[in-house]
């Protein structure tokens, strides 16, 4: 259901593909994916999930089925059904479609390998097609934590990289060795890729560190930081274990807000794309 109220978020002036990134664990790369996703399906922005992580942890916090033999991004990337075929509503909003990862996803790696164009099987899965007939204003893709096949194909398939960094200590360590794949896959596969977005997490107001982390990351990348940060939050780590966002586990909680803001920051930044474009330039989309 749409909300044409004071609260929408404006959709972008063109479809965005993002695909959400770190190969650094525990940074709240899944955490984000999904309740930025709700925050924008809740706001009248329809958004495309696609979980590209074995473990299935976006599904799961989507409450999309992702069991053994469910239909699921594994067989879009081997060509053996459309991705139209595999993408779901989520229980989130009927505006958030899910196209999950079963365990199947595990060995896709070592499949890929001898298929040939192994590095595009994402993008032509996502073909302008699809997602037109998804009706999709937004496309977030979930990364596993690792460097290999399937993140480079969640590279090549989109446009932007949106980098979740937590506000710890060695938040910046191997954030080089992600950023000099984003440049080779830039240089040999996907010209138009860039970061487009960096989203602070794990934020602890408590402690001097933080604000290190928080005005280092600042200092570096510049206009690309969003000014929302999202606080370390309870709620936030509870909500996957009851098949939730924390959006629909604790709509008033800090952690659901900040998701919210962050959420809006980045469709306030896409509307304006628009602007940018608007002299002669043709935007492809809905």
């Amino acid at each position: 259901m749409r909300h044409p109220d004071r609260y929408a978020m404006p959709r972008p002036a063109h479809r965005r593909v993002l695909t959400v990134a770190n190969q650094k664990g525990g940074v709240g790369k899944t955490t984000s994916t999904v309740n930025l996703a709700a925050a924008l399906a809740l706001h009248g922005v329809r958004v495309l999930v696609v979980d590209l992580d074995p473990q299935g942890n976006a599904s799961t916090a989507l409450g999309v089925d992702h069991r053994a033999g469910t239909p699921s991004v594994y067989e879009a990337l081997l060509g053996e059904i459309s991705l139209l075929e595999a993408a779901v509503p989520s229980t989130a909003s009927p505006d958030l479609l899910c196209v999950p990862a079963t365990i199947d996803l595990a060995g896709a790696e070592i499949e890929l390998v001898s298929m040939v164009a192994r590095e595009q099987r994402l993008k032509q899965a996502l073909s302008p097609d699809v997602l037109d007939q998804l009706d999709v204003d937004y496309v977030l893709i979930d990364c596993p934590p690792s460097l290999g096949l399937l993140t480079v194909n969640a590279l090549v398939a989109a446009a932007e990289v949106l980098i979740p960094i937590q506000c710890e200590y060695y938040a910046l360590e191997g954030l080089g060795q992600l950023l000099s794949n984003i440049d080779l896959v830039r240089s040999h596969l996907n010209t138009s890729l860039h970061v487009s977005t960096i989203l602070l997490t794990m934020y602890d107001g408590r402690t001097k560190l933080a604000d290190q982390v928080t005005s280092e990351v600042r200092q570096h990348f510049g206009g690309v930081v969003l000014r929302t940060v999202i606080p370390r939050s309870v709620k936030v780590s509870e909500a996957p274990g009851y098949s939730q966002t924390v959006l629909a586990y604790d709509p008033g909680s800090r952690g659901s807000m900040s998701y919210v803001d962050a959420a809006r920051e980045i469709a306030a930044r896409g509307a304006a794309m628009g602007a940018d474009s608007a002299a002669g330039v043709e935007t492809n989309g809905r």
